[in-house]
């Protein structure tokens, strides 16, 4: 649904320095019907790149492209597109209403199609009820609500978020996740940018990681974490054999009163099985040795020292 190919963007914060460049050669692919997560440390380089999407900056070079589904030309482009940014506008002395009509004229949408989104997603988002009220009452959570609601107001086929979590509470961030998971079930190609790496870990299905401007990694999010799990199982069981008489592969790294846990080759598994119940062992845990993504990207950064 949108590529990348080999864009640099660069900016000069002072005439006589030299530009700094945000971002680096980045080239990868959100491809039709994903979930994608965009995730970066802070001066990555994602919001940048986010508005060079939506044309809001220019590029150095690189080019970037959309799906011909999309649409042909510029216009027809932005009105299959939905865009949330982190820190959206809105026109204090308008009501919820008022608001959610006029970003959708300006889409060119109906009035009667206009007002039976706002219900649809108005109860869906819990904020029909502040419909009525002037904007400036709204409070962070209220206004996150009503910026999701005016997304998706003239029924885009790809929407961009960016930080659309941010000022949640726990509810309020569960429903914004239910809502993009089904908005995806139903076709809606999702790009959504955030810090919080268990938000994306939950519900995306692949993943874009730029560190300083540069890809650092592009592709299923369930190939990235495989790549970096552990080729050991996890477990824990009591015996009333020393455990080294269990099997000389098993390395033993704590003990609990009677409990003892290890480390165990995945091609040992078997072995290990038919050794601790012949030995009358009891097995209490088995788990594949996962990293989560927030450990696989912390990891990595604390490798790089960034």
């Amino acid at each position: 649904m949108l590529n990348f190919d080999n864009v640099s963007k660069s900016f000069r914060d002072d005439f006589w320095k030299k530009p700094k460049e945000v971002v680096k050669q980045l080239s990868f692919s959100v491809s039709e019907g994903s979930l994608c997560g965009f995730l970066g440390a802070n001066g990555a380089g994602k919001t940048t790149s986010i508005k060079a999407t939506l044309g809001f900056i220019k590029i150095d070079s690189g080019n970037i492209s959309f799906n011909p589904k999309m649409g042909k030309g510029a216009e027809e482009i932005r009105s299959n597109l939905g865009y949330f940014p982190e820190a959206p506008y809105f026109y204090p002395h308008m009501t919820g209403k008022e608001f959610c009509e006029y970003l959708g004229r300006l889409q060119s949408v109906s009035m009667s199609l206009i007002r039976e989104r706002m219900i649809t997603w108005g109860d869906r988002l819990s904020i029909s009820f502040a419909f009525d009220r002037k904007i400036r009452s709204y409070s962070k959570g209220m206004l996150q609500r009503l910026g999701f609601v005016s997304t998706l107001i003239h029924n885009p086929k790809f929407i961009i978020l960016d930080e659309p979590l941010s000022g949640l509470d726990p509810l309020g961030r569960r429903e914004f996740k239910d809502i993009l998971i089904d908005l995806n079930k139903s076709g809606v190609t999702i790009f959504f940018s955030s810090h919080i790496v268990g938000d994306v870990e939950e519900i995306c299905d692949s993943l874009v990681v730029i560190r300083q401007g540069e890809l650092f990694y592009s592709g299923p999010m369930e190939a990235l974490i495989n790549n970096q799990t552990s080729k050991n199982f996890r477990v824990a069981f009591s015996s009333d054999s020393e455990p080294m008489h269990i099997g000389d592969y098993i390395k033993v790294y704590n003990k609990l009163s009677n409990t003892y846990q290890a480390l165990i080759p995945v091609d040992k598994k078997e072995l290990f099985l038919k050794d601790l119940y012949k030995k009358g062992g009891d097995l209490q845990e088995l788990v594949l040795e996962r990293l989560s993504l927030e450990e696989i990207i912390y990891k990595t950064d604390q490798e790089k020292g960034l």
